[in-house]
């Protein structure tokens, strides 16, 4: 018997402290019935439990791995609508792996994924400040003051304050093409930022995620990352003294 966010963290599916979250948004179920406690406790080995409605169980390889995700795919392992997720670019690998954070259905580009819980939660938590970096073709001319209202913060939809480093790189018939650098990563940020400012985002592409391109890897291509690569990652938030277990 074993509380249900330990049973996750051992899954791979997020550390302890980001199961508490996966429960209070209800995407986790035990035996088809949504889980709403934190400490509800669960027979590993006869109970089914579930995260966005696919079956999660014990890691016993830890694996991680870049993708270079497409447009129109869903960032998630399952669709109830059938419509393209990133579980039908990965249907040759062995094990089942789990997003660091979400790209938009529309947005491009760089993708880890992961079966480490602990290392997604704290890639994708805003406390450790990972860098990413954005291009985005925006709708109209943008303008120097609009970044600067960006770089100065923007209260966003769930209260919170984002900001950006914002370049203007170029300007086509009413559009403009920016380079975003974020280091929270909150809920369509970009999107949120731009469009604040009167510039709507019409295509977006995470072109660097920590240090991480897709550089040399195809549009819907994926490989494993490097010992280097998770060795940097590792570091970056603060578990640089574990070791890599599987690449």
């Amino acid at each position: 018997m074993i509380r249900i966010n330990k049973y996750l963290s051992l899954c791979g599916v997020t550390s302890r402290r980001g199961a508490e979250t996966l429960i209070a948004e209800r995407r986790v179920t035990l035996n088809d019935e949504t889980i709403e406690k934190v400490g509800t406790i669960i027979d590993e080995d006869r109970d089914i439990v579930k995260v966005d409605g696919v079956k999660v169980s014990v890691v016993r390889q830890k694996i991680y791995v870049l993708l270079n995700k497409p447009g129109h795919v869903m960032t998630t392992l399952h669709d109830p609508f059938k419509r393209k997720t990133i579980s039908d670019l990965l249907n040759d690998l062995e094990y089942r792996i789990y997003p660091v954070g979400r790209l938009d259905y529309d947005t491009r580009g760089v993708l880890i994924l992961t079966n480490d819980g602990e290392l997604a939660y704290r890639l994708a938590h805003p406390r450790y400040r990972i860098k990413r970096i954005y291009e985005a073709r925006v709708l109209g001319r943008f303008t120097p003051e609009a970044g600067k209202i960006i770089e100065k913060g923007i209260k966003l939809e769930d209260g919170a304050v984002g900001r950006a480093e914002v370049e203007i790189l170029q300007y086509g018939q009413n559009w403009t093409r920016l380079r975003l650098t974020l280091f929270e990563g909150r809920k369509r940020e970009v999107k949120q930022l731009c469009k604040k400012v009167g510039y709507p985002v019409r295509q977006l592409y995470r072109k660097e995620f920590a240090g991480i391109t897709v550089s040399g890897l195809s549009n819907g291509k994926w490989r494993h990352l490097r010992t280097g690569e998770v060795t940097m990652l590792k570091k970056l938030v603060g578990l640089s003294n574990q070791s890599n277990l599987t690449q």
